[in-house]
């Protein structure tokens, strides 16, 4: 106590004390956006789970877009056989559910090994813009290939205008039925992949 009476202060004692008339705060502990949203998570997780299950129908449904048929044009009957893998629109159909469930797969994946660690599942704004892009990508990738291949089947479906080329689905009932499923499947994944784009949006706004 001498010493503060020679007129030493405290910092060369080497000793902090509080500020005369203030009181000392402590500052609130800072909590994750994972902890104060866990819907947050789960949304993303279903989001997700639903596109992969949607691309995975959309795959396997037109893979199995197969049939025989005969159809009869001027008293000829002539043999038909319609297959997905004869139509470049529904092969790339084909190939881009491929990816876009791989693409869900590995982002479930990725979910679950960092719940395990129990670290955030989007840690910082740049691997939320990288899942924005990618979920873009894949959401316009299944909708212009949906598109495409709708093309294909509504023309199976109404025949050629103005030539004598009739309604195919007729002799091929449930290869027309396969792939309009597969691709209401597609569109429904474009659409939850959309739903996982807007969640990233979210996770942006709140890092």
């Amino acid at each position: 106590m001498g010493s503060f009476a020679n007129g030493q202060n405290g910092s060369e004692l080497g000793i902090q004390m509080p500020a005369m008339g203030s009181s000392a705060v402590p500052e609130p502990p800072t909590t994750s956006v994972a902890a104060r949203c866990p819907r947050l998570d789960m949304a993303m997780v279903a989001t997700r789970a639903a596109a992969l299950v949607m691309a995975l129908l959309s795959m396997s449904l037109m893979v199995s877009a197969k049939q025989r048929g005969s159809l009869i044009i001027f008293g000829i009957e002539i043999p038909l056989y319609a297959k997905w893998s004869l139509s470049d629109s529904l092969k790339s159909l084909v190939g881009l559910s491929a990816a876009a469930a791989a693409y869900s797969l590995a982002q479930l994946l990725s979910i679950a090994y960092k719940a395990l660690k129990k670290v955030p599942v989007v840690p910082s704004r740049r691997y939320a813009w990288m899942l924005l892009a990618g979920d873009q990508v894949f959401a316009y990738a299944m909708l212009s290939g949906g598109s495409a291949a709708a093309g294909v089947a509504n023309l199976n479906r109404t025949g050629i205008r103005h030539t004598a080329l009739p309604n195919f689905c007729k002799p091929l009932p449930r290869f027309c039925d396969l792939s309009a499923a597969s691709i209401a499947c597609a569109f429904l994944s474009c659409a939850f992949l959309a739903a996982s784009a807007i969640i990233d949006v979210i996770w942006l706004s709140n890092l």
